[in-house]
């Protein structure tokens, strides 16, 4: 299948860059729709990603703002990739809205640095898990959990398609003491979580409590994705909802957390090791 385009997902990210190059310009709405003509309710719609943005305008905004030809190429050739169908379309009755947005930009990204503390990541679950950790949080209706578990699959192959996700997560050993439908089910997530590390586009460390003090401390769940095209973005989940962090200081500061995960976690090659041990004595 490879990437997987979702329109909205894309409308969403070049319009955070059209914002993104507005604010350093630095120039409001109202000066931006003077110097390109384009009326100021629309500019704002193509920043929010509520409607489709046309090359031409997307150049003129560009142009406008000072931003250079290559900038102007990569955001235009986007652009045009907005009329493919939303992937997820057959699921959308069981997602909830902020979450659509995220599993549209985890299809587009290259790369997803993944910090989880108390639950495996949701690309490197088993069925058997996903479905019954979806059960057990009670924010699914039981009559979509099944639906939503098959949604999980297909998404998690996005980890073996023809142009991988790259990913690096980062787990907390919580996460693999979990005790999840029991320890048949337990085992076989340990298995799957140390056989998926062996994939060359996949890298799992596990944070321990001995390991330390870590900058994620106050944070827990976070995931930073990486685009070719446009500029990285963090994202974050609260109860009900999701926090996406696009300006630039703002995402630098979460690269510098996942850095220091990277640091103060188990190497891959331990943390394989300790997976394996727990495996075992499931």
């Amino acid at each position: 299948m490879g990437r997987r385009t979702d329109p909205s997902a894309l409308r969403w990210l070049i319009g955070a860059e059209l914002g993104r190059y507005r604010r350093e310009a630095p120039m409001t709405l109202t000066e931006l729709s003077a110097s390109t003509g384009i009326g100021k309710p629309k500019l704002g719609h193509m920043e929010t990603g509520r409607y489709q943005q046309f090359p031409e305008d997307i150049a003129a905004v560009l142009r406008a703002c000072g931003a250079d030809q290559p900038a102007i190429d990569r955001l235009t050739t986007l652009a045009g990739r907005s009329d493919a169908k939303t992937w997820w379309a057959p699921w959308a009755a069981v997602m909830p809205d902020w979450f659509k947005t995220y599993v549209g930009l985890e299809g587009l990204a290259d790369g997803a640095f993944v910090f989880e503390s108390m639950v495996i990541p949701g690309l490197l679950q088993t069925e058997e898990y996903a479905q019954a950790l979806t059960l057990g949080t009670g924010f699914v209706r039981p009559d979509h959990a099944e639906r939503f578990v098959s949604f999980r699959q297909t998404r998690a192959r996005r980890l073996t398609d023809d142009d991988p996700l790259t990913l690096h997560a980062v787990i907390g050993e919580a996460a693999l003491r979990l005790r999840v439908n029991g320890d048949e089910t337990r085992r076989a997530q340990l298995a799957h979580l140390a056989t998926m590390s062996e994939l060359p586009n996949v890298t799992r460390q596990v944070l321990r409590p001995e390991d330390g003090p870590h900058a994620a401390t106050p944070l827990g769940k976070f995931v930073l994705l990486e685009f070719a095209q446009v500029r990285p973005i963090a994202y974050t989940e609260v109860l009900d909802g999701a926090m996406y962090v696009q300006d630039p200081d703002g995402v630098r500061t979460y690269s510098m957390v996942a850095d220091n995960l990277r640091q103060v976690a188990l190497s891959p090659a331990e943390s394989r090791a300790l997976i394996r041990e727990l495996a075992g004595a499931a």
